[in-house]
């Protein structure tokens, strides 16, 4: 009797426990300061883009009218279109962060071929770069394109295939130039993870999943210097993840439980909550004022009164 009493006790508090979780996995806006409703409507409201992915990650916005989509464990990046058409683009085991060249052209972190590669429309793509040094390259895991129209991108093993031996003795940031050369920035970090240049491109910052903060380096001639923390986001619920700057230099992270946002200090603005933890976002929409978040098996839409930076995209367009 006092066993199943124990059982009885022991699955109340599960319930109990999952319903929370649930309550808590709500959309809610949680402003940490009046500056926050500066960039976020109160009435602002998180619809779902797109659902039934297995997990998604790499969004990036095109001005034809649609999201290019990876899923992890679909092993695809789709074309998802604001009608709901989804395309597929590619089928690429582990396809992780994605952006743009300066000629628009999609660069893809292709977790298991260890590389960086460019994918064409017709789903054909071209690897640019899988060895630093004669070794092959971790896992990388999300890319931007930089000031100075390099790609930099960040070399976890986050994604390591399991089997896989890691070859170098680091995780990672990396400079990639048009000519293809590769440059080593950054090898103290445990998971370097997203990254993204401040608007007057003399910052770059890039989190660490496993520390759960936010460095911040400056920037100058594709080179980095003076390493600081620049924030941390340790609360219970999940880890820092993608991240965007907006055109005043605003910070939007992925953090626990939703969207954390930052200003240029380092202040904490306040938290998008977000029905299921999110893993990356991206700027898009036809001002680059709404954010697409990719977390689960889903894409969400979120309206924000800022508009998002973008490398290829003027100022105040």
């Amino acid at each position: 009797m006092i066993l199943r009493h124990q059982a009885i006790l022991f699955l109340s508090l599960v319930f109990t426990a999952q319903a929370a979780d649930k309550a808590v996995r709500r959309f809610a806006l949680r402003p940490d300061s009046d500056a926050f409703w500066k960039l976020v409507d109160r009435r602002a409201k998180m619809t779902v883009f797109a659902t039934g992915f297995g997990f998604t990650e790499g969004p990036v916005w095109d001005p034809a009218g649609f999201l290019y989509v990876s899923d992890e464990e679909q092993n695809r990046i789709y074309r998802v279109y604001t009608d709901g058409r989804r395309e597929t683009v590619i089928e690429l085991g582990d396809p992780d962060g994605n952006t743009y060249d300066t000629k628009q052209r999609l660069i893809d972190c292709a977790s298991v071929l260890r590389a960086i590669i460019r994918v064409d429309p017709d789903g054909t793509y071209e690897t640019l770069v899988d060895h630093y040094e004669g070794k092959r390259l971790n896992s990388p895991n999300d890319v931007v394109a930089g000031p100075d129209q390099a790609l930099y991108f960040t070399d976890p093993t986050l994604d390591l295939v399991k089997g896989e031996k890691q070859e170098l003795g680091f995780q990672g940031v990396f400079r990639l130039d048009a000519k293809g050369n590769l440059r080593l920035l950054v090898k103290d970090m445990s998971q370097p993870n997203g990254l993204a240049f401040s608007p007057d491109g003399k910052r770059l910052y890039v989190d660490d999943s496993k520390e759960k903060n936010i460095r911040v380096f400056d920037f100058a001639d594709g080179q980095v210097s003076h390493e600081r923390i620049f924030a941390t986001e340790d609360e219970p619920g999940g880890v820092p993840d993608g991240m965007r700057t907006d055109q005043d230099g605003n910070l939007w992270v992925v953090g626990p439980r939703g969207i954390w946002v930052w200003d240029a200090q380092g202040h904490r603005l306040g938290v998008i909550q977000v029905p299921e933890q999110p893993a990356n976002l991206a700027w898009g929409g036809p001002d680059y004022r709404t954010l697409y978040i990719t977390a689960g098996k889903s894409v969400y839409m979120f309206p924000t009164k800022a508009r998002g930076f973008l490398p290829n995209l003027p100022k105040g367009k």
